[in-house]
């Protein structure tokens, strides 16, 4: 009697044990997904670099003759007009110079005149043979030397006169002055290179900017792209331009191999001062209103093991997105384009507004893939500024 219920007893556990383990091993998943709406979007890889802002045409005005400033008739910031005297050097001995040069001149003019007298009458008198040959030849090399002394004269004469001219020194262009180098009563020499007294821009509502960018960027970089940049002087603002030249020279310093880039800018406001230093994003892909996925959608595959008793649709294809819907998870084969790291380019397969999953959590907010608590987290893209896409998130 004892061991028949012995045996009764452990047969009854052993049921009881059997059917915990059949109906409370299993604990039911709870699953939650966040999806993402194929929307329109600006998708846009850029590169960046920093530069320095300068005029499109800026000249260094000097002078081809040393001498004594004398006076000087603009400062910094000053305004000009082509041709307008902006300075003068002493002039006392350009002028004596150019005197001297007129005095030798009138007299090698006097000679030319003697010597002219008297070859020609050397030449009548040759003709009718009362002179030889050799004198007549005497006189007429003197009179050919007279022409050469007269020819030399006028020469130095206007040479003399160049380098008056030069002691005037006129703004070659319509601009604004940005330096001043000299003062009056400095002496300047030009006898090796040409000083230089003032530097003029030509119109500083029209800048650019020289942008150094790294050999590894460089190859993406085209004339007509678009670009954006700051200055530390206006950080609040961000400031417009297009890629004019790309130069194929290349920069070596420390190591580091950099390209320039010039960047056009407009400056009607006249912010942009010459010498600031740039923070510069060339946008080498830039497109507007595409179509577009985030990349997690494309990241995506459901598996049957963490998806509960939902059912998986899925269809052949290199890229695909999945949808939810009535319990059943739909893959959508797509075609597609561009991507700045965070979202892709669709080119077909799905429509607009069609709402894909991006990611599925379960046991209270852990990802199927990791396991781990889902965190409020953004994607970053690799090339481009932050994305402007945002997920939605629904609950099933």
């Amino acid at each position: 009697m004892n061991k028949k219920f012995v045996v009764c007893a452990a047969v009854i556990a052993v049921i009881i044990a059997c059917c915990c383990l059949a109906f409370c091993g299993k604990e039911k998943h709870e699953i939650s997904f966040d999806t993402a709406e194929v929307k329109e979007e600006n998708i846009s890889n850029s590169v960046t670099a920093t530069g320095t802002i300068e005029p499109v045409t800026s000249v260094d005005v000097g002078t081809q003759v040393s001498g004594i400033v004398a006076n000087i008739y603009v400062d910094y910031n000053s305004v000009v007009k082509k041709g307008q005297v902006i300075a003068e050097l002493d002039k006392t001995n350009l002028q004596s110079q150019v005197n001297i040069a007129k005095a030798n001149l009138n007299n090698a003019l006097s000679q030319f005149t003697y010597q002219k007298a008297n070859y020609e009458r050397y030449e009548t008198l040759y003709k009718k043979g009362l002179v030889s040959a050799d004198e007549y030849e005497t006189a007429l090399l003197s009179y050919r030397q007279a022409q050469d002394q007269v020819k030399e004269h006028r020469e130095s004469l206007q040479q003399a006169q160049t380098d008056l001219g030069y002691a005037t020194i006129s703004s070659p262009i319509d601009g604004v002055v940005l330096s001043r180098e000299v003062e009056e009563g400095q002496t300047v020499a030009a006898s090796f290179e040409t000083p230089t007294l003032f530097t003029i821009a030509q119109d500083l509502t029209n800048m650019r900017v020289i942008a150094d960018v790294d050999e590894a960027d460089i190859g993406d970089v085209k004339e007509g792209e678009r670009v954006s940049f700051t200055v530390d002087a206006y950080p609040d603002d961000t400031f417009s331009g297009t890629v004019t030249q790309v130069r194929q020279e290349g920069n070596t310093e420390d190591n580091v191999v950099t390209y320039e880039v010039v960047i056009s800018a407009q400056n009607k406001d006249l912010k942009l001062k010459p010498g600031l230093t740039a923070n510069v994003t060339i946008y080498t892909l830039d497109k507007n209103g595409v179509l577009s996925v985030p990349n997690k959608a494309l990241r995506f595959t459901p598996t049957k093991e963490l998806i509960g008793d939902a059912t998986i649709k899925d269809c052949k294809g290199a890229k695909k997105v999945w949808t939810f819907n009535n319990n059943v998870f739909e893959a959508h084969a797509i075609k597609v384009g561009i991507s700045d790291g965070i979202n892709t380019e669709v080119l077909g397969g799905i429509s607009k507004g069609t709402k894909v999953v991006t990611e599925i959590k379960v046991d209270q907010g852990k990802n199927i893939e990791s396991g781990q608590p889902v965190e409020s987290q953004q994607e970053s893209s690799p090339f481009a500024p932050k994305g402007p896409g945002q997920n939605k998130k629904n609950k099933k």
